[in-house]
């Protein structure tokens, strides 16, 4: 039970980047996020890809799996919308 919860939590967690993208989107710009979060932060969670692939975890592999796609989504709604 505790597992399901914690696969059900990696993947519903990184869906809180949707909201983030929409409002980038509806206003046509990101200007009020800096490149150095936006790239701090997908750089960080790029590193942690190769431990996740390799680990036992599969809730890890999951959760960086899932939350590296949707933020890239992210790093591209702020590229694109600068």
């Amino acid at each position: 039970m505790i597992k399901l919860v914690g696969l059900i939590a990696a993947l519903v967690l990184p869906l809180w980047n949707i909201p983030l993208i929409a409002k980038i989107m509806n206003r046509k710009s990101s200007k009020d996020f800096s490149f150095l979060w936006t790239f701090g932060v997908w750089f960080t969670l790029l590193a942690m890809l190769p431990s996740a692939l390799v680990s036992n975890d599969f809730i890890f592999k999951v959760f960086n799996i899932a939350n590296l796609t949707i933020f890239t989504a992210v790093v591209i709604a702020v590229v694109r919308h600068r």
